[in-house]
């Protein structure tokens, strides 16, 4: 076709064409030589151990750079833990006496005030406790009579001292034998009024729940070591952790601790210290810290494990992004900048991490500027 146009053309407009096409050609094979010419700018260069990333490198649109920066750290302790009810406020309730169950008044899981009547027994050793004291109350009023007289008749005359002195040591042991069946009564907890001979009442001596019940009515209860029921209040309860020996100093009364439990993954509650320990256990090298822990929703029982965090002590430490460390070996580090472009890798020692930020307990000073985002791509 081109040889077809050129020989249609006139002489001046075929010289013309030939000369345009010539030009281009020559115009093109220019540009190529001049771009073979010039090389591609580098990524990064390597000058011993520092890199440089030339200012034409697309790499250096990705790193970003920032200075270290110092911040309020607080090392946090953590340590197992298991929720206890408070000891004091725990109170498993085995009958003085044996005796049968002729009613239990509380069921499980009944909310009782301190005096209420939790379960009554039909008891042959309250029978002989209550006869005795009859018989007590008898021979108390015979020797007040028999006092009375003695002292009548020796006034007139009649009755020799002895015999008054008698009546009078008479009446002072009926009066302790009484005060003895008294303070027995007080002791199983029953009222010195005379009541029903064999009946005995056990009453709540705190208020709380019944959390645990053993006993049946009808049932026989010989055995005064066993509890047929126990109350407790666990609107307050105590969360025990195990600290570790070196982490005590970090731990004092009064001191906050956070508290996640296994039974409410995700949720953190919150509590004091209300007691460190005195004694280290032996075989766990670890003392027992008692956290403090409202519980008037329910939710928290005795036995339920947990994990506790204390806040250490707050010091001035210097901080880095967390992505601004990269794992080198066994060790860590990061890449500081040395100028414009330059960056050098440094070694350096990590400590706590406090959100996305992370102490540098070792290796670099607040104010150098590092590489926070990017990193990877001059890491080796």
């Amino acid at each position: 076709m081109t040889f077809r146009l050129t020989a249609c053309l006139r002489p001046g407009a075929a010289l013309l064409l030939g000369g345009v096409l010539c030009a281009c050609n020559q115009g093109a094979s220019t540009a190529g030589a001049h771009a073979a010419a010039t090389p591609p700018a580098p990524v990064l260069r390597r000058q011993g151990q520092v890199i440089e990333v030339p200012a034409g490198s697309p790499l250096l649109a990705r790193l970003q750079v920032q200075a270290a920066a110092t911040a309020a750290l607080a090392t946090p302790i953590t340590a197992p833990a298991s929720i206890e009810a408070e000891p004091e406020k725990l109170v498993k309730l085995s009958p003085p006496v044996a005796g049968r169950l002729v009613r239990i008044h509380r069921a499980l899981g009944d909310a009782v005030r301190a005096g209420d009547a939790l379960f009554t027994m039909d008891s042959a050793d309250m029978a002989d406790v209550r006869a005795e004291q009859s018989r007590a109350h008898a021979a108390l009023a015979q020797a007040r009579r028999d006092a009375e007289r003695q002292k009548l008749l020796l006034d007139a005359d009649i009755a020799a001292r002895k015999d008054y002195e008698a009546a009078q040591l008479a009446l002072a042991t009926a009066e302790a034998d009484a005060a003895a069946v008294a303070d027995r009564l007080a002791h199983l907890g029953v009222p010195a009024a005379a009541g029903a001979r064999g009946s005995y009442v056990m009453r709540a001596p705190i208020a709380g729940r019944v959390v645990e019940m053993a006993g049946a009515q009808g049932a026989y209860w010989n055995d005064i070591n066993v509890p047929v029921m126990t109350v407790a209040d666990l609107s307050t309860v105590w969360l025990s952790a195990q600290v570790a020996e070196r982490d005590l100093a970090g731990v004092a009364v009064g001191q906050g601790a956070h508290i996640t439990l296994s039974a409410y993954p995700g949720q953190v509650l919150e509590g004091r210290v209300r007691y460190v320990g005195e004694l280290l256990d032996p075989e766990t090298r670890s003392v027992k810290v008692r956290v403090a822990v409202d519980n008037r929703d329910g939710r928290l029982r005795p036995g339920m494990f947990a994990q506790v965090r204390f806040d250490g002590p707050a010091r001035e430490a210097v901080v880095v992004p967390a992505s601004a460390l990269l794992q080198s070996g066994v060790g860590t580090r990061v890449f500081v900048e040395q100028g414009a472009g330059r960056f050098a890798p440094r070694e350096v020692q990590p400590g706590v991490q406090q959100g996305r930020q992370v102490e540098v307990a070792a290796g670099l000073r607040a104010g150098e500027r590092v590489v926070v985002d990017g990193g990877v791509l001059l890491h080796d």
